[in-house]
């Protein structure tokens, strides 16, 4: 079901003309988002600034083709017209009318109406019209004419109902609503005879042209007067605008007349060619009703609309051709046809012909290319190659997705590339025949040939292929070169461009050339001079090429050994360019460029304004300041950069700062200035020619330093620091006063320390030498102990010794003898033994206070056995110490431990140390 209903979509796709879209001229729209202001504008002029001006129902717009501003009446009330003399807006408002002058950035308004009872109370009177005529200002409504000499003001009643007034041939016409004509005569008003055709008519236009006065009248059409005939305007156009509503018209340069409509848009005819076009909302404008018309001083249109403002470069040589229904698509490829245009879309192929858009029947897909060659167009297509001829869509062979038909710079060959590699055409009368490029099956985006048996080829994705055959097309061999050349990390997206017969590559946005002596790809010195950054370029013909660069486009005319560039402006392109298809078709003096809703018509030669007028508004903070102004640190500056030039003959101009290197573009015609340091600068405003940057215009400014390093910070800073250095020097002086006081102090302090130290130190001496005394002491009585100790261990054996000789003497006189001398020799001194004792307790009397403490039940006898025992004394050496037996002393120790409830693993001696 899915399938049929498509195809009857197709089918009536293809038998339907669309609307006959045409070549028209650019337009620029701008809404309310745009400006800010209402619906409704009554009126347009344009300044002796150069500034356009509106009578947008509440506001006065102004716009320098940077910025928009609005203003309002002080009554608030609705502004009807305006009209610009020297350097007054006037303008007239509900029983208002005056001037408006701009000072400082800022319109002001005058009245010249308040408080001179130029209006009646009971008259409702609004100004419709404001012209010039004999010196004096008029101001219209519709009951009354009022004449502004400069001085005063006049009012002239009006006995019928006025529709507007007009100066023709120094004469005034005024044209009522439904009575006639009437001129004005040395202000006495009388009717035009012989017109009376225009009676019951609402004349909305009169205007003269080639000696013919043409009256515009808002339902029946136009009308003529010639030699005093007045006839209708014999012209097929006539009828359509009879149920158009006719709003206004003015004669253009050219012979060419514009006439707004209130329902079908503006009508631009040129007399000329008997030829007219029509801009509505149906092709470009935002709104159909046209409510009024104005030119600026390129003679180009603005439009005010009943919503928005359309401003129409009726005089440029740049056309454009688009879609806004989405029935076209993308357009990938166009060229001119016999009678109208060719398109190659993501839709299929359309033509434009005889004001008749249609889609060529069996065409629908993918159309990559279209092809001039002789009276065929050859077209790459998603689904094979085709020719158009007579009108005849068919297909030529089944290569897919045929992206490129180049010639060959060797031969009348040609070189297609497609998804599948490289086909060779030789023969142009017979196309079905060709030859396939062998060894490399692969899509083939790029193609170029300048020597015999080497074609050069760039792969869609990556990589830079020479392919080599011989005479008979065979393959020798295919070289990535790019592989070769170590570029292979940067190689996507190779574009090849053919330049005075050499091959150039752009590889990753820089040139290169092919050295075959070295098989390596070398850079290009001329090309990556001129045209660095480089991100895609396209040729015009032989001395023409256009580049892409930081998406701008720019047309590049090559002169001698020159390159002259001129950048396209920006709003013919913005947002529509397709990006790595850039297709052009050199069409006279004039080339067409795709875009991804239509195409565009550019002029060849691109007549540049040399030195324009140049003027710089400068803003800080929203205020206008003045060349060498002064501007607040980290405050932003906006420099509005105006040429009071709108259409295709703009200038693109480039700024310096304190003569830096680098030229930037005046985007927008706003230089944005944000965290300049402090200093004098000066911004210079340079327009190009093509080779050279010319200045034009500059504004210097100084950036003051910042609020904490201004003078009165400065002072200040300086009273902070003299104050500091003062409350430090005087606190330095009290500290000094004081640190002498604590040096005093700390003196006698340290003097009574040391007398402290010394009498301490003198005490210290005294315990010390009487700790020395009682070491001593200490000393001797141990060796008393000690002595005392040998004694008792000298009677032992004097007792041994008399043990000895009773066991073996057999005389007892002898025996007597023997033991009175032993006893003499190894007698003890009663005394000696009670020095002995005394100085063995002193030695260890804190062991004995301790022990005692401890263990309180424990006699003498026990104490002097612990003595002995600390003292490492065995039993052997303690039973003479203490009168007892061997026996005697193993035995006491036994009970000892008894008391001092010991186990039987715990060691009596250890156990004595450790107290």
């Amino acid at each position: 079901m899915k399938a049929i209903t498509l195809k009857i979509f197709l089918f009536f796709l293809i038998i339907t003309p669309f609307y006959a879209q045409e070549l028209l001229p650019f337009v620029e729209n701008y809404n309310k988002s745009n400006y800010q202001g209402d619906n409704q504008s009554w009126n347009v002029t344009q300044g002796n600034d150069d500034a356009m001006y509106f009578a947008n129902h509440h506001y006065l717009l102004r716009y320098d083709g940077v910025k928009w501003e609005k203003n309002m009446l002080p009554n608030k009330t609705i502004i009807r017209s305006i009209y610009a003399i020297d350097d007054k807006i006037y303008s007239g408002s509900y029983k208002e009318f005056g001037y408006w002058m701009r000072k400082n950035g800022k319109m002001n308004y005058v009245s010249l109406s308040e408080g001179k009872s130029v209006f009646d109370d009971k008259e409702n009177e609004e100004i419709w019209k404001i012209f010039q005529f004999n010196k004096a200002i008029y101001f219209q409504s519709f009951n009354s004419i009022y004449k502004y000499d400069g001085e005063s003001i006049t009012k002239i009643k009006i006995p019928f109902l006025i529709s507007y007034c007009y100066v023709i041939d120094n004469q005034l016409l005024i044209a009522s609503v439904s009575i006639g004509v009437y001129r004005m005569v040395n202000s006495r008003i009388e009717k035009v005879q012989g017109w009376g055709v225009l009676e019951n008519n609402i004349i909305h236009g009169i205007e003269k042209f080639q000696n013919k006065i043409y009256f515009f009248t808002k339902k029946n059409g136009i009308y003529v007067e010639e030699n005093g005939v007045l006839t209708p305007w014999k012209n097929s156009l006539n009828e359509t605008l009879k149920t158009a509503n006719i709003n206004g018209a003015r004669f253009l340069k050219g012979s060419k007349l514009a006439v707004g409509t209130s329902s079908k848009g503006v009508y631009i005819f040129n007399l000329e060619s008997n030829t007219y076009i029509n801009i509505d909302r149906k092709n470009v404008l935002m709104n159909n009703s046209i409510l009024s018309i104005g030119l600026d001083k390129e003679n180009d249109l603005w439009l005010g609309l009943d919503n928005g403002i359309a401003h129409i470069e009726i005089n440029s040589p740049t056309a454009i051709f688009y879609d806004n229904t989405g029935t076209l698509g993308s357009v990938y490829s166009v060229v001119k046809s016999n009678d109208g245009y060719l398109m190659a879309s993501n839709h299929g192929v359309f033509k434009y012909e005889n004001k008749g858009f249609s889609l060529i029947p069996n065409s629908e897909g993918q159309a990559w290319n279209i092809k001039k060659i002789n009276n065929k167009f050859i077209i790459g297509h998603n689904e094979g190659t085709f020719v158009y001829e007579n009108s005849i869509f068919s297909k030529l062979n089944n290569i897919n997705g045929g992206w490129s038909l180049v010639k060959s710079n060797v031969n009348d060959s040609y070189l297609q590339t497609s998804y599948s590699g490289i086909s060779i055409y030789n023969n142009l009368e017979d196309l079905f025949q060709k030859i396939d490029v062998k060894g490399i099956l692969k899509p083939i985006k790029y193609a170029a040939q300048n020597k015999k048996n080497e074609i050069w080829a760039a792969d869609n994705y990556r990589g830079l292929y020479r392919i080599t055959y011989n005479d008979f097309y065979e393959t020798m061999e295919v070289e990535n070169i790019t592989q070769k050349s170590k570029k292979k990390a940067n190689d996507f997206g190779v574009k090849i461009f053919e330049f005075r017969n050499e091959i150039l590559f752009l590889i990753h946005k820089t040139w290169y050339t092919y050295n075959s002596i070295s098989n390596q790809l070398v850079e290009n010195e001329l090309f990556n001079s001129n045209f660095a950054n480089t991100s895609d370029i396209v040729k015009i013909d032989e001395d023409h090429f256009i580049i892409l660069k930081e998406g701008l486009l720019y047309q590049v005319d090559v002169k001698g050994n020159n390159f002259v560039r001129n950048l396209i402006q920006e709003k013919y392109y913005k947002g529509k360019i397709i990006n790595d298809y850039l297709k052009v078709f050199k069409n006279g003096n004039s080339y067409l460029l795709n875009l991804d809703d239509g195409f565009i018509s550019l002029q060849l030669k691109n007549d540049l304004v040399i030195n324009p007028k140049i003027k710089i508004e400068a803003y800080n903070n929203d205020e206008l300041v003045g060349n060498n102004s002064t501007i607040k640190y980290n405050s932003e500056l906006k420099i509005h950069v105006t040429s009071g030039i709108y259409g295709s003959s703009k200038p693109s101009l480039f700024y310096k700062i304190n003569k830096s290197e680098d030229y930037s573009l005046v985007n927008g015609g706003v230089v944005v200035l944000n965290n300049l340091e402090s200093g004098n600068y000066v911004l210079t405003i340079y327009s190009h020619d093509g080779m050279n940057y010319n200045e034009v215009s500059s504004f210097d400014f100084y950036i003051a330093n910042p609020w904490y390093i201004s003078f009165w910070m400065i002072v200040l800073y300086m009273v902070v620091i003299g104050t500091i250095l003062l409350v430090y020097y005087r606190w330095n002086k009290m500290r000094y006063i004081q640190k002498l006081k604590l040096q005093e102090e700390e003196l006698k302090h340290q003097k009574e320390i040391l007398e402290m130290e010394l009498k301490a130190e003198n005490e210290l001496n005294s315990q010390e030498y009487e700790k020395h005394i009682l070491e001593l002491e200490l000393q001797t009585k141990s060796s008393e102990v000690t002595g005392k100790s040998l004694s008792i261990a000298k009677q032992s054996e004097m007792i041994e010794s008399i043990q000895g000789i009773l066991d073996s003497a057999t005389d007892l006189n002898k025996l007597k003898s023997e033991i009175s001398k032993t006893i003499k020799i190894n007698a003890v001194n009663k005394h000696e033994w009670e020095t002995f004792e005394t100085n063995l307790n002193q030695i260890h009397n804190e062991f004995v206070i301790a022990l005692s403490k401890r263990f309180p039940n424990l006699t003498q006898k026990d104490i002097k056995l612990c003595i002995y025992l600390k003292m490492n004394l065995s039993s052997k050496e303690i039973a003479p110490m203490m009168n007892i037996s061997f026996r005697g002393v193993e035995l006491h120790r036994y009970r000892l431990r008894k008391k001092l409830q010991l186990v039987q693993d715990d060691n009596l001696s250890k156990f004595l140390l450790s107290i």
